[in-house]
């Protein structure tokens, strides 16, 4: 076979960890690019916050309204709230190469903050389940709006709690780099850590239990939040795969935000040292899994639609896939499995840091036209309590207040995660260090080898 086909090279990080630590603690970003970016972010978001007071202001009667900001709170959480979910993962399996993308990964939880405030007014819009068909059957007619809220929260301290105590050892470690009332601040944020035996087996045993709990809350998440704010809104769609889908296309949408972020990160946040190619081989391969599955959960449950064909079915897909809305649907469809497929199905494509990334901006746009899909003709609809879409309603096509207000969210969401990473490293640093004791390369006949340690 061609070289190009064969795996990336092994690489190793040749510095001490005297040297990983002064490196990252010297190199925060600070520097003119990133003012730049943070003020276009903060006025773009700025903009857009004004247009949802105006939507406050004017009252909650009119659901078609909040379409646009129901999607781009549900774009938050298949993109940033999911993306958390791959250093869960990886950290489960105990996998070596995801050891410098692991805080990138867990940073994403203070955007899940900042998404859980986006969430609060649509409460006030989702109508009650009195009279029309929901997940709540006899259950008093606020049910959703307690439990979605309840699985909101425990998500986001889940998610903080994750990401605050696999920082812990870095806070101290820029405890003791640091004087005055920096040094003060990350004292009281490092809460006593010392490093001994006995502290290192609770962060584990802590991120194992925050980690299994984020886990199950964000796949609870997924199909509360798609039920209650997409598919009982819309009379006739009674679709047992939808929320399954839901979470996979979460799944997919965190890899493709951790791959684009990686790849800023190595190209323009001076992290290359640390991301190599190895972090976009390894999540290529798994983001061409979810391709697969994303085409395999959506058959599965349009084949079903489309092989009853009764009058209620019919006018699902008709609303949702082929007729009101098909400009969004064929676009993520066409983003969301073939665009991406084609790119990753190639080993020259994965074993470069473009070639993913090129992939998952795909993904990245086809989720977006997915949950436009998906909530917009959910929140247009004015009575969700008939059986069936008697007339078929209009597609509500996004007005200028509708395109500032994603457009802030996303760029307030972006502004988060940008300073949070002037509080926390954006790369463990501890972590890093432990996996520089673990490896080596060997050579072994006419190639390079990696030789892992495995103390577990």
């Amino acid at each position: 076979m061609h070289e190009l086909h064969h795996f990336p090279p092994p690489a190793v990080l040749n510095m001490t960890a005297q040297e990983v630590t002064q490196d990252r603690l010297e190199n925060q970003p600070a520097g003119d690019r990133f003012k730049r970016a943070g003020l276009l972010l903060a006025v773009i978001f700025a903009v857009g916050f004004v247009t949802v007071v105006m939507k406050i202001a004017g009252g909650f009667g009119s659901r078609s309204e909040w379409g646009y900001h129901a999607a781009a709170f549900a774009y938050l959480l298949l993109t940033a709230q999911s993306a958390v979910l791959v250093s869960v993962a990886l950290r489960m399996v105990k996998a070596h190469w995801r050891r410098s993308l692991a805080r990138v990964s867990e940073m994403f939880a203070m955007v899940g903050l900042f998404n859980f405030l986006v969430f609060i007014p649509l409460l006030w819009v989702l109508p009650s389940t009195e009279n029309r068909l929901s997940l709540w059957f006899d259950l008093p007619g606020n049910s959703p709006h307690i439990w979605d809220t309840l699985t909101m929260a425990i998500l986001v301290l889940c998610g903080l709690g994750l990401l605050y105590f696999a920082s812990i050892p870095d806070l101290a470690t820029i405890r003791d780099h640091s004087e005055g009332k920096k040094m003060i601040r990350y004292r009281r944020l490092a809460m006593g850590w010392e490093g001994t035996p006995k502290q290192w087996k609770s962060l584990h045993a802590g991120l194992g239990v925050l980690g299994g709990f984020y886990f199950m809350m964000l796949i609870y998440a997924h199909a509360m939040i798609s039920v209650d704010f997409s598919m009982s809104l819309v009379p006739g769609w009674k679709d047992a795969i939808f929320p399954t889908y839901h979470a996979l296309s979460g799944l997919q949408a965190g890899l493709a935000t951790l791959i684009v972020t990686l790849f800023i990160l190595r190209r323009f946040g001076g992290l290359n040292t640390y991301i190599e190619v190895d972090q976009f081989w390894a999540l290529s391969k798994i983001l061409l899994a979810t391709c697969l599955l994303w085409f395999y959960f959506w058959w599965a449950g349009f084949f079903t639609y489309w092989y009853g064909r009764t009058p209620a079915e019919q006018g699902v897909l008709q609303y949702i896939m082929f007729e009101t809305y098909r400009i969004p649907f064929f676009s993520a469809f066409v983003l969301c499995f073939p665009m991406p497929f084609l790119i990753l199905m190639w080993n020259i494509m994965r074993k470069t840091d473009w070639g993913p990334t090129l992939a998952a901006s795909f993904v990245l746009l086809g989720a977006m036209f997915n949950v436009v899909r998906m909530y917009v003709p959910a929140f247009a609809i004015e009575d969700p309590t008939s059986h069936a879409l008697k007339v078929m309603p209009v597609a509500n096509w996004p007005s200028i207040s509708d395109i500032l207000g994603f457009a802030g969210v996303i760029a307030g969401a972006i502004l988060v995660y940008m300073l949070s990473s002037r509080v926390f490293p954006l790369i463990s640093l501890w972590e890093v260090k432990e996996g520089m004791l673990l490896q080596r390369i060997r050579t072994f006949l006419k190639t390079e080898i990696r030789v892992m340690g495995k103390p577990e």
